[in-house]
Order: C-alpha cells, then structure tokens, then sequence
C-alpha cells in the first residue's frame, strides 16, 4: 500500500505542469560551476574554482569525447560511514554485497565537441542507469533510466519495459544543466584524505556541502557527514597516465563519481522505498576515448523542450504519500533538489 500510493503520488508530480503544482519553472540545480555558471552556486569564490597548493598534482581533464560502462554501488549498511569512497572497485570488507551494498550497472556517453543549432550551448552527455536509476529522488529507484544533456538543456529519460507507472518517457529536468567541461575538476577541492585512502592510485577530489544554502563545508569524504545534514559531491582521476583500447595516448582516466544519494529515515528501513543510499559510487570499467555515434541522443534530440513536462523528480518527498516513505515522519533528510534555483 505504501508503495502504491508512493508511486502514485510520484507519477502525478512527474506529468502535471509546474504552474498546476505551483512549482516554479525553469529550475537550475547548483552544481557549484559544474554544469551551470558559478553564479548559481554559493561557493568560497565568484568562479567557484580552487587553486592548488604546492605539492598538489596537477588537474587531469576528460578526453574531448569518451564512452565507458561503469557499476554504481549504491552503500547503506549499518558501518558504512566506516568505509566511505573512493573506492578501488566494489566497496571494502566488511561490507557485503546485498546486505551492505547493492550493484548495478550502467554506460556514460560524452563528446565535448557536440553542437546543434537547434539547442543552446555545446557539448553532450548521457548517463544511463539499467534497472536501477540514480538512487537521488526519495521514491523508488527501481526503475531504468537516462539523463541526457544536449548543450544547457537536460533531459529525464525512462522506459516501457519498466517505466513507474504514470511517468512520461521523457521530461524536461533542467533548461541550463550542461555537460562537464572537459576541466570541471578545477571546480573541486583536492582531497589528499581521499587519494591517501587508495594509496595514492587515485587523485581524489571532493566536497560536502550544506543543505540548503549549499555552502561547502568539509574538503573530503570522510568523516560522513549525512547526520548532519550534509551532501558529498567527489571525482578521482587514476595518477598514472595510461592509454586506452584504443591505444592513443596516454591520460589520466577517470576512476569514479561518488556523491550521496538519498538516505532512508526509517527504523528498519523499508525497501523498496526509499532508496537507502546515504553514498553511491559509479566506478568506471573499460572507459575509452571513442566518439559516441549519432544514435547515442536519438531519443531527444528532435523533441521540442517547450512541450515537455517538467519533471519534478525531487518533489516526490515533500508530497503527504511520499513522507510515509520516511519513518512516518513529515521530515525527510535533505536533497539535491534542495539546491534549485530559478
């Protein structure tokens, strides 16, 4: 019952215009410089960029176009907090695999050098999640899903085979979420903390800000700061240049994204909602600097973003059904939707 009316109350939210929920729109979700101007963002500087320190290493950049599959860990169990990211590969013992964590699979597609006339801005990317989306809504992630951006604009994509019931296939997530630039790295502080956790393998670099001022406040992964209302946003780069399949040259590769999901409030947690994921991390395997082909965007780009609907994936938790999800609570921990913006 608490997953129907969930669901139900979600699908709504996903369909209805923003006017009709009185939800403002367009939104912009601050990405601290990442995928939308500094000026969105509440960050230590105007440009939201960290200068290196002596001893730091240099800031390794995306090849201009790349494609790699990669599995997202999304990390619940009860010690969790005792062995945050990056991780090298799945998650350390004594974390356990369906008990502490759970697996999924996915494919990321990007080409900096993208451009349409028909969409502002330039670049493109795709993320694509099977069988479990990105675990960052307070609903149920059991579900296959893409982001795509073309440009400033970004896409919400789900499918037929298991879309929630009532969802559009496509809806408009943002009009100004851009692609990473090729050297959004310098948007983030380093982290020797994180890169001292691998050895050294990896360059980390990560942040917690605070909801909902989105005010970073803690360079580094660890200590977890999900109690305390706090959101991870990390990258790690591997230190050592190395070329690919494709046997161009060498460059430091992308090693994994980890940021912080939505954690579930309720004693004992009651899958499958939420989605219990206080830390994901989407590690990368066989990532090569290929150029997707055309087809990659074919589900958006001849779409007329006007006459989509608005997604409105992040209000889900605010709805009276969807707290139940919480504990029975009407509190539910903060999100990155807490950050929108007009």
């Amino acid at each position: 019952m608490r997953t129907s009316l969930i669901l139900a109350a979600t699908a709504v939210l996903a369909s209805i215009p923003a006017q009709a929920a009185g939800l403002p729109t367009p939104v912009v979700y601050p990405t601290w410089g990442v995928h939308n101007p500094p000026s969105y963002s509440t960050c230590a500087n105007p440009a939201c960029l960290y200068t290196r320190k002596p001893g730091e290493p240099s800031d390794p950049e995306f090849p201009a176009y790349w494609q790699s599959r990669w599995n997202m860990y999304r990390v619940y169990g009860p010690s969790y907090g005792a062995h945050m990211p990056p991780y090298d590969g799945k998650p350390p013992a004594p974390l356990k695999n369906g008990v502490d964590y759970e697996t999924s699979q996915g494919a990321t597609y990007y080409d900096s050098t993208w451009r349409s006339p028909r969409w502002p801005g330039q670049g493109a990317m795709k993320e694509h999640y099977e069988k479990r989306c990105l675990p960052i809504f307070a609903f149920s992630n059991h579900y296959s899903c893409s982001f795509v951006s073309l440009g400033d604009t970004a896409f919400f994509v789900t499918y037929k085979k298991d879309r929630p019931k009532g969802m559009p296939p496509v809806c408009l997530f943002s009009a100004f979420n851009h692609p990473p630039e090729r050297n959004f790295i310098a948007h983030l502080p380093y982290a020797k903390s994180d890169s001292d956790q691998l050895h050294d393998t990896v360059q980390g670099y990560s942040f917690w800000v605070q909801a909902p001022a989105g005010t970073p406040f803690q360079t580094g992964a660890s200590p977890d700061q999900t109690d305390n209302g706090g959101i991870l946003f990390g990258y790690a780069f591997e230190s050592r240049p190395r070329s690919d399949a494709t046997g161009g040259p060498p460059y430091r590769h992308p090693q994994s994204f980890y940021f912080s999901g939505v954690p579930s409030t309720s004693t004992p947690p009651a899958p499958p909602t939420p989605p219990d994921a206080p830390v994901v991390s989407q590690n990368y395997v066989g990532f090569a600097a290929t150029k997707p082909d055309a087809k990659t965007w074919a589900e958006v780009v001849n779409l007329n973003s006007a006459k989509l609907p608005p997604c409105h994936l992040f209000d889900a938790g605010t709805d009276a059904a969807a707290a139940m999800m919480f504990g029975g609570h009407s509190k539910r921990p903060p999100t990155w939707g807490d950050f929108r913006k007009k």
